[in-house]
Protein backbone atom coordinates (compact mmCIF):
# COMPACT_ATOMS: atom_id res chain seq x y z
CA UNK A 1 0.00 0.00 0.00
CA UNK A 2 3.01 2.33 0.59
CA UNK A 3 5.62 1.82 -2.14
CA UNK A 4 9.19 1.33 -0.88
CA UNK A 5 10.68 3.54 -3.60
CA UNK A 6 8.97 6.66 -2.23
CA UNK A 7 9.70 9.00 0.67
CA UNK A 8 6.86 10.28 2.88
CA UNK A 9 5.89 13.21 5.09
CA UNK A 10 3.85 13.38 8.27
CA UNK A 11 1.34 15.45 6.25
CA UNK A 12 0.71 12.37 4.04
CA UNK A 13 2.54 13.47 0.90
CA UNK A 14 4.91 11.23 -1.03
CA UNK A 15 8.04 12.13 -3.00
CA UNK A 16 9.44 10.08 -5.89
CA UNK A 17 12.96 10.46 -7.27
CA UNK A 18 13.49 11.20 -10.03
CA UNK A 19 10.56 13.08 -11.51
CA UNK A 20 9.94 13.32 -15.23
CA UNK A 21 11.77 16.66 -15.47
CA UNK A 22 15.54 16.85 -15.03
CA UNK A 23 16.56 17.37 -11.42
CA UNK A 24 12.95 17.25 -10.22
CA UNK A 25 11.07 15.07 -7.75
CA UNK A 26 7.41 14.14 -8.22
CA UNK A 27 4.96 14.78 -5.36
CA UNK A 28 1.54 13.36 -4.55
CA UNK A 29 -0.61 12.33 -1.60
CA UNK A 30 -0.65 8.88 -0.05
CA UNK A 31 -3.33 6.23 -0.26
CA UNK A 32 -4.09 6.96 3.40
CA UNK A 33 -4.71 10.65 2.64
CA UNK A 34 -6.92 10.09 -0.39
CA UNK A 35 -8.91 7.47 1.51
CA UNK A 36 -9.42 9.82 4.48
CA UNK A 37 -10.50 12.65 2.18
CA UNK A 38 -13.05 10.63 0.24
CA UNK A 39 -14.05 11.49 -3.32
CA UNK A 40 -11.86 14.36 -4.51
CA UNK A 41 -13.82 16.83 -6.64
CA UNK A 42 -11.40 19.76 -7.03
CA UNK A 43 -7.62 20.20 -6.95
CA UNK A 44 -5.72 23.49 -6.57
CA UNK A 45 -1.98 23.21 -7.27
CA UNK A 46 0.95 25.62 -7.43
CA UNK A 47 1.69 27.00 -10.89
CA UNK A 48 4.79 26.14 -12.88
CA UNK A 49 7.46 28.69 -11.97
CA UNK A 50 6.23 29.10 -8.39
CA UNK A 51 8.62 28.60 -5.51
CA UNK A 52 7.33 26.41 -2.68
CA UNK A 53 8.68 26.19 0.87
CA UNK A 54 8.95 22.87 2.67
CA UNK A 55 6.26 22.43 5.31
CA UNK A 56 4.11 25.28 4.00
CA UNK A 57 0.75 25.11 2.24
CA UNK A 58 0.96 25.20 -1.55
CA UNK A 59 -2.44 23.92 -2.68
CA UNK A 60 -5.77 22.38 -1.71
CA UNK A 61 -7.72 19.21 -2.30
CA UNK A 62 -11.48 19.51 -2.04
CA UNK A 63 -13.55 16.40 -1.47
CA UNK A 64 -17.19 15.69 -0.85
CA UNK A 65 -16.26 15.63 2.88
CA UNK A 66 -13.89 18.58 3.35
CA UNK A 67 -11.10 20.78 2.04
CA UNK A 68 -7.55 19.75 2.89
CA UNK A 69 -4.31 21.67 2.44
CA UNK A 70 -1.47 20.31 0.34
CA UNK A 71 1.92 20.95 1.93
CA UNK A 72 5.20 21.17 0.07
CA UNK A 73 7.38 18.34 1.37
CA UNK A 74 10.52 20.24 0.35
CA UNK A 75 11.50 23.71 -0.81
CA UNK A 76 12.16 24.38 -4.48
CA UNK A 77 10.81 25.53 -7.82
CA UNK A 78 7.71 23.98 -9.39
CA UNK A 79 8.56 22.69 -12.88
CA UNK A 80 5.40 20.69 -13.63
CA UNK A 81 1.84 20.28 -12.40
CA UNK A 82 -0.61 17.52 -13.25
CA UNK A 83 -3.02 19.46 -15.47
CA UNK A 84 -5.14 16.33 -15.93
CA UNK A 85 -6.43 16.90 -12.39
CA UNK A 86 -8.14 20.12 -13.52
CA UNK A 87 -10.77 18.05 -15.34
CA UNK A 88 -10.31 14.64 -13.69
CA UNK A 89 -9.56 15.20 -9.98
CA UNK A 90 -10.69 11.67 -9.15
CA UNK A 91 -7.36 10.40 -10.53
CA UNK A 92 -5.97 11.17 -7.06
CA UNK A 93 -8.40 8.62 -5.59
CA UNK A 94 -8.06 6.07 -8.38
CA UNK A 95 -4.25 6.09 -8.77
CA UNK A 96 -2.61 8.06 -5.94
CA UNK A 97 0.91 6.84 -6.80
CA UNK A 98 0.58 7.04 -10.59
CA UNK A 99 -1.75 9.17 -12.70
CA UNK A 100 -2.92 11.05 -9.57
CA UNK A 101 0.44 12.76 -8.91
CA UNK A 102 0.20 16.46 -8.07
CA UNK A 103 3.31 18.42 -9.10
CA UNK A 104 7.09 18.28 -9.58
CA UNK A 105 9.71 20.38 -7.81
CA UNK A 106 13.42 20.93 -8.39
CA UNK A 107 14.71 20.95 -4.79
CA UNK A 108 16.61 24.04 -3.66
CA UNK A 109 18.70 21.65 -1.52
CA UNK A 110 18.61 17.91 -2.22
CA UNK A 111 19.59 17.10 1.39
CA UNK A 112 15.99 17.98 2.36
CA UNK A 113 15.03 14.58 0.97
CA UNK A 114 17.05 12.92 3.74
CA UNK A 115 14.59 14.31 6.32
CA UNK A 116 11.61 12.45 4.82
CA UNK A 117 10.36 9.06 6.05
CA UNK A 118 10.81 5.73 4.33
CA UNK A 119 7.76 3.52 3.74
CA UNK A 120 8.04 1.48 6.93
CA UNK A 121 8.51 4.57 9.12
CA UNK A 122 5.53 6.26 7.47
CA UNK A 123 3.35 3.18 7.86
CA UNK A 124 4.39 2.96 11.53
CA UNK A 125 3.38 6.59 12.04
CA UNK A 126 -0.16 5.75 10.94
CA UNK A 127 -0.52 3.08 13.60
CA UNK A 128 0.29 5.48 16.44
Amino acid sequence: MYPDDLKYTSEHEWVREPGEHEGAVRIGITHYAQDALGDIVYVSLPEVGATVTGGETCGELESTKSVSDVYAPISGDVVARNDALDTTPELVNNDAYGAGWLFEVVPSDRSQLDDLMDASTYEGSLEG
